[in-house]
């Protein structure tokens, strides 16, 4: 990269680098070897299919409650209709993955290595699970419990290469583009989980006489939207591959016979058992409309659900996050013990019994809908059991057999999976509706290659080489932002010959910036034309397609910012995406910018911080440079610079000046393999002491093997409080040789 361009992108950044010195460098540790791991299982195998000439199930096998994974076709048998199939297909399917050098568990402290997120592949061996916190059903009692769990699971038991989701009923719903390998984003997501006013459920999880009738008249129609949000995020999964799950979390899910409208909250509770029985629907159900019909009873609304999983191959688990229930009065409770003929008594025995019937008539609904689709409920436990769910998906087994024609009439199909020695215990879809998958999925498939249906996806398309750095900034008293660069990959581009011996192209860019619960904060459509003369295209296609833009940011967390584009000629569509952490710079928090990289392999001083010379021929590629800033890829002996900005430092009572230090890390394969010192930033000509610009450079010796890395920044406040004195912000990058 050349010396202009890099002090220019340090300058829109609004960096302009002070003297902080050159750090030295240790030797870097080799990291160890990934160890050997399973096969990944194959594209055929990995999706369930129902075709004219193969039907597959999905099964779970376990023994004493340990889940089985060494058995063979000939323990099995299966049952269509009740009619014995002759098992045609048969394999396990593990989700544990091999074990990787490029991803790692998360971090003890908050200083120690940054997870590097999984960039999973549609067929990469992981679990797929959307954890759906129903916070129009939970109530104030229980909200902090389910956030705890949630983030337990985050923290210790999500796998690298798991695809996860954090959503809740309701607001908007993203379903898609909130499944993500990166912890960040879901615990941006827990934290944002709160008790609704609008909950069907009230502060406790018994609510008392008067809370009842306060809310009947609200929580038909909060039953209502709980269910539209399960049958949209059912119908998400089901464009995604393989076995996916879907976790509910919920205080009352009941099975209500009454009409909507009607308040499932005080309705008569089914009595104490387990799941309800819920009748398939009939002909044509399993393809029809994805909407709800208003008019229909809850009960049909929850088979609906139950119809979209089994074809989109979801599991469904539900949670009763009431945990252990007290039944007895709490101190919100009114009545009298005493009274003429034991009146007191009579209403402390009619209260437990109503409570005891709400607990069992409370779950119906959702114990319903797990056992049709081969998960099961977790009840009684303040933990929730979420391990116990997270092993259950380790890995399953796929049966195949081959049906008959009279399969395929658009009726439900029941089917029967056993072990035929005893002892086990077999969990599976109860039956599969007769389209196939190329009817079902026909305009779905089509649609999929649109831009727009690329940005809701969580796996990228990389039809066409596409790169982003997206960087939080805050500039000016205008208010945040992002300040994104995009490359392209011009080969990848399809150009035409035009007059003059010009060479044109076009592609679309589409842009979307996602908030919590998938809620679209920011949008952008726009067309890029490309005219070009016969040198500039030959430059083009060395060094791509490079330009930047800014997106307005009005919230804070961890957001997605994604890019789509797409070839006006080809079609193809390339992808690209970041999550970009935006501190709540209204709080006195010592906060930092993102982190700006530049690189090359010669170098002059310039203000302090160290940047590569201008190339002889002053038209330097990124071959030639060693990197193009949204690529972030570096050559092995490349100087990389690094710049970024400091907000809300406090300044000294009697200097009015900040007292911050710095230090640099890099880290590979969660491994710690370069810390620099810790160095005082200089706060010399510095324009605005609210915004404080930081910066250095490392050399990256031939010593630093090809990889993947990440570079981090830990800035010190030593005037702040304890709790707000450390601001930490990373960035990863690629060294190649």
């Amino acid at each position: 990269m050349r010396t202009s361009n890099f002090l220019s992108l340090i300058l829109v950044f609004c960096f302009l680098v002070p003297g902080q010195g050159q750090q030295t460098r240790p030797a870097p540790q080799s990291p160890a070897p990934a160890k050997p791991g399973q096969q990944e299982p194959s594209a055929d195998q990995d999706v369930i299919r129902i075709n004219t000439n193969l039907v597959q199930v999905d099964a779970v096998v376990t023994k004493g409650g340990k889940q089985v994974t060494d058995l063979n076709a000939e323990d099995f048998e299966v049952f269509e209709d009740g009619k014995p199939q002759a098992i045609t297909n048969f394999s396990y399917v593990s989700n544990v993955p091999a074990a990787s050098a490029n991803v790692v568990s998360a971090p003890a402290k908050k200083t120690e290595g940054p997870v590097m997120p999984a960039k999973l592949q549609p067929h990469d061996a992981h679990r797929t699970i959307a954890f759906v916190v129903d916070d129009l059903g939970l109530s104030f009692q229980s909200i902090d419990q389910a956030k705890r769990q949630l983030r337990k699971f985050v923290n210790e038991q999500m796998a690298p290469n798991d695809l996860v989701a954090v959503l809740r009923t309701s607001g908007e719903i993203g379903a898609l583009q909130q499944f993500t390998t990166d912890r960040r984003v879901l615990i941006t997501a827990i934290n944002h989980i709160k008790w609704n006013p609008s909950s069907r459920v009230g502060l406790n999880v018994f609510p008392s006489g008067q809370e009842v009738a306060t809310r009947q008249d609200s929580s038909g129609d909060s039953y209502l939207m709980t269910l539209r949000a399960l049958r949209y995020i059912v119908a998400g999964l089901g464009s995604l591959p393989g076995r996916k799950s879907m976790v509910v979390l919920s205080d009352y899910m009941p099975v209500v016979k009454n009409d909507p409208g009607v308040s499932p909250y005080s309705a008569a509770p089914a009595s104490p058992g387990g799941a309800a029985s819920m009748p398939a629907s009939g002909p044509g159900d399993a393809a029809g409309s994805t909407g709800f019909d208003v008019e229909t009873s809850y009960q049909q609304q929850l088979q609906r659900i139950v119809e979209f999983a089994i074809r989109g191959s979801v599991v469904i688990y539900a949670i009763d996050t009431r945990g252990v229930p007290d039944t007895f009065p709490s101190a919100g409770d009114t009545f009298k013990l005493s009274g003429p003929s034991g009146r007191g008594g009579r209403q402390l025995q009619g209260m437990l019994s109503t409570r005891s019937g709400m607990v069992f008539g409370g779950r119906e609904g959702s114990a319903a809908m797990a056992s049709q689709t081969g998960g099961f409920l977790t009840a009684n436990s303040n933990d929730f059991e979420i391990k116990h769910i997270s092993d259950d998906q380790q890995g399953y087994y796929l049966i195949g057999f081959r049906p008959v024609d009279e399969s395929f009439d658009r009726k439900f199909h029941h089917l029967t999976v056993r072990v035929k020695r005893k002892g086990f215990a077999v969990r599976t879809r109860t039956g599969f509706y007769g389209v196939t998958d190329d009817e079902a999925r026909a305009a779905q498939q089509a649609a999929s290659r649109s831009a727009s249906a690329a940005l809701g996806s969580p796996f990228g398309l990389n039809e066409i080489t596409v790169r982003l750095t997206s960087l939080f900034a805050n500039p000016s008293d205008a208010g945040s932002l992002l300040r994104s660069v995009i490359y392209v990959n011009a080969r990848d581009l399809s150009f035409t010959d035009g007059p003059e011996g010009s060479h044109n192209a076009a592609f679309d860019v589409d842009s979307v910036l996602f908030g919590d619960n998938g809620m679209v904060m920011y949008e952008r459509s726009q067309t890029a034309t490309l005219q070009l003369k016969e040198q500039q295209y030959a430059r083009i296609l060395r060094e791509g397609v490079v330009y930047g833009f800014d997106v307005p940011v009005k919230t804070t967390g961890a957001l997605q910012f994604r890019i789509a584009v797409r070839d006006k000629t080809s079609g193809h569509v390339g992808t690209a995406g970041q999550v970009v952490e935006v501190p709540d710079l209204r709080k006195d928090h010592l906060a930092l910018s993102g982190i700006a990289l530049g690189a090359g392999t010669d170098s002059a001083q310039v203000s302090g911080a160290s940047v590569p010379s201008q190339s002889p021929s002053g038209n330097a590629s990124a071959e030639e440079a060693g990197s193009v800033p949204p690529v972030r890829r570096f050559r092995q002996g490349a100087n990389l610079l690094f710049a970024y900005a400091v907000y809300k430092a406090q300044l000294d009572s009697a200097t009015h000046l900040p007292q911050l230090t710095s230090q640099s890390r890099i880290f590979r394969d969660g491994k710690l393999i370069y810390a620099g010192e810790t160095l005082p930033i200089a706060i010399a000509g510095q324009p605005d002491l609210q915004r404080i610009t930081g910066g250095s450079r490392i050399q990256l010796g031939s010593d630093f093997p090809e990889g993947e890395y990440i570079l981090q920044i830990i800035v010190t406040d030593n005037l702040a409080k304890e709790k707000q004195r450390v601001a930490i912000q990373w960035i990863d990058f690629e060294i190649v040789k």
